[in-house]
């Protein structure tokens, strides 16, 4: 009679303890939404008040919405090749790698709260156990928070916002080192065209070395017109040991983005790809919505506001649901209740009284990082329009430069061939032969290095776009 009685009460406490939880949980599905955090109009609103920009004011953006795959544009497979190794194998991409594994685990780690805990206790003993009890059994709890306020769920919002900003950094570190190939292919091939142009500026100092002994021996020249090309030469054999150097320097830098060891032994292209047309640009609005690093601090903006929501979460009492079910025995002492298994279930508040202030200052802390976050979220945007228009007016003034020294270049080809013919019959001086074959020979380097300069500018146009690009195909076995 007794044991049915100690039933029938733990039966009606039963019963109490689940309607109460059910209570609680229509109380949470009733009313507990969480606040959403601002989206990129409103943080745009926000951090850039004053900037408004139609249109991009540098000429020579192209017309329509900005497309994909730029690596694709310069229709070099080498070059391709060569990013498709370094996004597999470059070392900064496997931090970043490891840091949105990790990002994403601790969103893992944090939804797991939503869910119960249970926890499993086994003892086993005699009467010469360790402790001496004699007690033996198991022990099996579960608890789980109710999560009336959202704190739970806002720090799960939290965690995800960070893991998406941790990809979109990623991205935004993919396509930079992908442009970092791109630019550092194009140098060590500019470095390559210089060493030629300087090797044939040598043959032609050495000619004109020749034909200064050669004016000499007919009485026409004189042994200071022959010492003064022999330095002539001597120069541009110095230039030719900086320009390797700045060569292997460049190769080294190539490998070390490739994940390789930097031997300097890498092979380059022996000419710069064509140079793609112009490039859809879109419009300054569309920037923010698609550049993954401006991407990226428009989650951080969220992960603070969740982190806000969370901290004004945790000065609200905490309610949490409890059970366990236990069988216990004992060899040295009777227990008071031989009834085995012994079920029981509960509830648990938790409610903040004093605490110094400490969580009022969490809410405060969490709301200057929100402030932070978006003064943040500002210097990536205004830096992501400043680089599109940096890079447009750097690509149009590489255009014309090009357009100019290649005519400057015609002209000091011509006027060269004038005063070598002029040298020859005696009517010239060498130095002027030497001053113009300088000009020619600079004219030279620097229509090369406005070459590069021009495609390493539309990389950069790219870059700042926020233009993907798309790897080849690997190479069948």
């Amino acid at each position: 009679m007794m044991a049915w009685s100690r039933m029938t009460a733990r039966r009606v406490r039963t019963r109490s303890t689940i309607a109460l939880a059910l209570g609680l949980l229509t109380i949470v599905a009733a009313g507990c939404g969480l606040r959403q955090p601002p989206d990129a109009t409103q943080i745009k609103e926000q951090a850039l008040p004053i900037v408004q920009a139609t249109q991009w004011t540098a000429p020579g953006a192209g017309t329509g919405d900005v497309s994909g795959n730029w690596l694709a544009t310069f229709r070099d497979d080498r070059l391709a090749a060569a990013v498709a190794e370094a996004i597999v194998y470059n070392t900064d991409l496997l931090v970043g790698a490891t840091r949105v594994e990790q990002a994403q685990l601790h969103a893992k780690q944090a939804g797991a709260r939503m869910y119960p805990t249970v926890d499993f206790l086994a003892k086993g003993g005699a009467k010469m156990s360790g402790d001496g009890s004699g007690i033996q059994g198991a022990i099996i709890t579960a608890s789980w928070e109710i999560d009336l306020w959202g704190r739970v769920r806002y720090g799960r919002e939290a965690s995800s916002a960070q893991a998406a900003s941790a990809q979109a950094d990623f991205e935004y570190a993919r396509q930079s080192i992908a442009a970092a190939v791109a630019k550092s292919w194009f140098l060590a091939t500019e470095s390559e065209l210089q060493l030629l142009a300087t090797r044939e500026a040598i043959r032609s100092s050495e000619a004109l070395v020749r034909l200064a002994e050669d004016r000499a021996r007919v009485g026409i020249g004189d042994q200071q017109d022959v010492l003064l090309a022999r330095a002539g030469v001597g120069g541009y054999r110095d230039m030719l040991r900086q320009l390797e150097l700045v060569r292997d320097q460049a190769i080294r830098s190539l490998e070390i983005l490739l994940g390789r060891y930097p031997a300097g032994i890498a092979a380059t292209a022996p000419q710069l790809p064509g140079f793609p047309g112009d490039v859809p640009a879109g419009l300054p609005s569309q920037l923010l919505e698609r550049r993954p690093d401006v991407i990226a601090a428009e989650r951080r903006v969220a992960v603070a506001f969740n982190r806000i929501q969370e901290a004004k979460a945790a000065r609200l009492p905490v309610i949490s649901l409890t059970t366990g079910v236990s069988a216990i025995s004992s060899d040295l002492f009777v227990l008071q209740d031989h009834s085995n298994p012994v079920w029981n279930i509960g509830a648990n508040l938790l409610m903040p009284l004093f605490n110094g202030g400490a969580l009022k200052t969490q809410v405060e802390i969490r709301t200057a990082e929100q402030k932070q976050a978006i003064a943040e979220y500002a210097q990536v945007g205004l830096r992501a329009f400043g680089e599109v228009e940096g890079a447009l007016s750097a690509e149009l003034a590489a255009r014309e430069r090009e357009q100019i020294l290649a005519q400057t270049f015609t002209d000091n080809q011509q006027a060269l061939a004038v005063v070598q013919a002029r040298f020859k019959v005696g009517s010239a001086d060498l130095r002027v032969v030497e001053q113009q074959q300088l000009a020619l020979n600079a004219t030279r380097a620097a229509l090369v290095r406005v070459q590069a300069e021009q495609r390493i500018q539309r990389v950069n146009l790219h870059l700042a776009l926020g233009g993907s690009f798309e790897l080849p195909p690997p190479p069948t076995p």
